[in-house]
């Protein structure tokens, strides 16, 4: 009887766990098909912004909660973004690059970022892309922060850097006078880009820069120079099959001859090619696809590469630089230039070498220059190139 009674006992338990496992199992679909439908309500269907959910990556501006990893890329809502840039407004609207117009905006927690913006068609590769570029962060690169894919549009959220670019302040129209034109100073801006050249080749595999040029060299407050549009070119490639949405035509004087001229691949001894421009531009304050030595058809580049060390530098060097250098640290440094755009690529230095020999030079001008009173430059062991200027 006992037997029975627990025999029976035991079946209505099992019956039990039974049924509620059942009832748990359906409420959980129920829940389950709610919580896709309300995401469906808000916008969420788009697959690009289910994919950077998924990683739990979406951050509203609004005061979202960052993904756990700060290296990992931010999804930021198209709301958002144009509440941070007044709707697009052209006064945030501060330049238009490869990727499309570049946009100021302040978000909600006081930071403040630059957008870059284009219209394009929802892409998993550009989320892959993107992922991949702002887990690069380095002081002399400038950061990938996130990126928001809504509306057919397309937009890439990054740090802000405050004093633009190395090029709007040698010839452009923020031209820096007095000590942010010292010698010095330029060495440090082409140390800092050096470096930050240099991590990029130094990553596994190797990020090739592919269009460094002194537009995409940007100063902060303190004028710490930034590498810009780091493996940009790379995404525009891989996201588009007929090429970028905003087309800009590159400047040739930027471009390794090797790859110009007889169609050879990008490598990092070509990125040192364009790095060697770069370093020609610092130097001489001009463009150096519109200059010209004296009035004879040799550009500045070319007559870098024929440098040899008698030759009279002044006619290359910015006049603003005064005397505020050493002629032996600026000899050194255009036979630097001169070897970095060299026509041969395997003759080129590897930018580790470039950093090393940099950082030399600017040592022996620290050491050698000194600055009495605000401003004024004193050189101890100086140059005489623009007395007979003046």
């Amino acid at each position: 009887m006992s037997s029975s009674l627990a025999a029976i006992i035991g079946g209505a338990a099992g019956a039990i766990t039974l049924l509620g496992i059942i009832v748990l199992s359906i409420w959980f679909c129920l829940f389950r098909n709610r919580s896709i439908s309300r995401n469906s309500e808000n916008g969420s269907s788009d697959p690009s912004l289910q994919a950077g959910r998924n990683v739990g990556t979406e951050l509203s501006l609004r005061g979202g909660v960052p993904s756990p990893n700060p290296l990992e890329a931010r999804y930021f809502m198209l709301e958002d973004i144009s509440l941070a840039t007044k709707n697009f407004s052209d006064i945030n609207l501060i330049g238009v690059g490869k990727f499309g117009e570049v946009y100021k905006a302040l978000l909600n927690d006081g930071v403040i970022v630059a957008i870059k913006k284009r219209f394009a068609a929802p892409s998993q590769e550009f989320i892959k892309e993107v992922f991949y570029l702002s887990s690069i962060r380095h002081r002399h690169v400038v950061s990938l922060l996130g990126y928001c894919q809504e509306n057919g549009q397309q937009m890439l959220v990054s740090e802000y850097i405050p004093n633009g670019s190395v090029s709007s302040h040698i010839y452009g129209a923020s031209q820096l006078s007095g000590e942010k034109l010292e010698f010095k100073n330029r060495l440090s801006i082409a140390l800092g880009a050096a470096t930050g050249l240099a991590h990029l080749h130094a990553l596994n595999p190797p990020l090739l820069h592919k269009d460094f040029r002194t537009a995409n060299v940007l100063v902060d407050e303190n004028f710490i120079a930034k590498v810009a549009d780091a493996g940009l070119k790379n995404l525009l490639a891989r996201i588009d099959t007929a090429g970028p949405s905003f087309q800009m035509v590159d400047d040739d004087i930027f471009l390794d001859p090797e790859v110009r001229d007889f169609g050879g691949r990008f490598s990092e001894k070509s990125d040192v090619y364009s790095f060697g421009v770069f370093l020609l531009e610092l130097v001489s304050g001009r463009e150096a696809s519109r200059s010209q030595i004296s009035e004879s058809d040799q550009s500045v580049v070319e007559w870098v590469q024929n440098y040899r060390d008698t030759s009279d530098i002044s006619v290359i060097v910015d006049r603003r630089l005064g005397t505020s250098f050493t002629t032996e640290g600026m000899k050194e440094f255009i036979q630097l230039t001169a070897q970095c755009v060299n026509p041969s690529s395997e003759r080129r230095p590897a930018m580790n070498y470039v950093v090393s020999e940099l950082d030399r030079i600017r040592e022996k001008e620290m050491s050698l220059t000194t600055v009495m009173g605000e401003g004024t430059p004193t050189v101890t062991l100086g140059s005489h190139l623009f007395t007979a200027l003046r």
